[in-house]
């Protein structure tokens, strides 16, 4: 009896110190309409396709994931986006959190004075491994975006609720900034403020400072690294992502001949 009881406590234990340390990822932006976990008011065209493939390594506490987003557009102002991530290694068992979707619309376009403004509503499907999921999840949140000469400046509020009624709501604060460098490579840096479904204050404030390059003329690569300024859980985080844009249409040019 003795050994099952200690069996548990150390099990909760576990449990609380992964929990704590362990960010549900949730929906994420598409390059280049984002900079790390940052949504941009802007979002690609109507009918336009990316697709991006990504990983975070996450060292003390030690985990791995892979991510695979994707976008549309409906229109020019409406995005669906996408993302589905997979944990494994490291101090946590393999498995894949909970599917997330979620629709941005631009309801305020930028001008030379006021920002573009846009909401987010999202959602999670409950399809995660037991050890991550939170039963599926339902939120949304408002964009601010605005561009002063070569910077781009984000600013994102968002506010979650999980499936599993014992865990509180989340509620995340983000800025966001990109400077454009040169035509084809972009300075980035965010600052992730969070309250956790785990906690009942903020668990969370991490600078994310890296870059972005156009490699091609349809892909983008993003390279950065994460710091937790409160807790140091995790102490340091490196993020990896490469996107494929759909190509354009070619414009069909008519000829138009002359009878002589």
């Amino acid at each position: 009896m003795k050994k099952c009881l200690f069996s548990l406590i150390f099990s909760l234990l576990l449990t609380s110190h992964i929990a704590h340390g362990f960010e549900i990822k949730g929906l994420q932006p598409v390059d280049p309409y984002g900079v790390f976990t940052t949504f941009s008011a802007n979002s690609l065209p109507r009918g336009k396709a990316a697709l991006s493939a990504g990983a975070d390594l996450s060292i003390d506490p030690d985990y791995y994931r892979a991510l695979v987003k994707a976008s549309f557009g409906l229109t020019d102002s409406v995005e669906l986006i996408m993302t589905l991530p997979y944990d494994f290694g490291g101090d946590m068992r393999d498995g894949f959190e909970d599917a997330a979707v979620g629709l941005k619309h631009r309801f305020v376009n930028e001008s030379t004075y006021r920002p573009s403004l846009a909401f987010l509503l999202a959602a999670s499907v409950p399809s995660g491994a037991e050890h991550v999921t939170t039963n599926g999840r339902y939120g949304g949140g408002f964009i601010a975006s605005k561009k002063v000469g070569p910077i781009n400046g984000h600013v994102n509020l968002f506010y979650t609720e999980a499936g599993k009624k014992h865990l509180d709501e989340e509620v995340a604060f983000l800025v966001g900034l990109d400077f454009a460098a040169a035509h084809n490579f972009k300075f980035l840096a965010e600052l992730y403020c969070r309250k956790s479904h785990e906690s009942e204050k903020i668990d969370l404030v991490e600078a994310r400072l890296g870059y972005r390059v156009k490699t091609a003329d349809l892909i983008y690569t993003t390279f950065g690294v994460g710091f937790d300024l409160k807790n140091r859980e995790p102490e340091t985080r490196v993020m990896f992502s490469a996107t494929f844009l759909a190509p354009k249409e070619k414009k069909k040019i008519k000829k138009i001949y002359e009878e002589e």
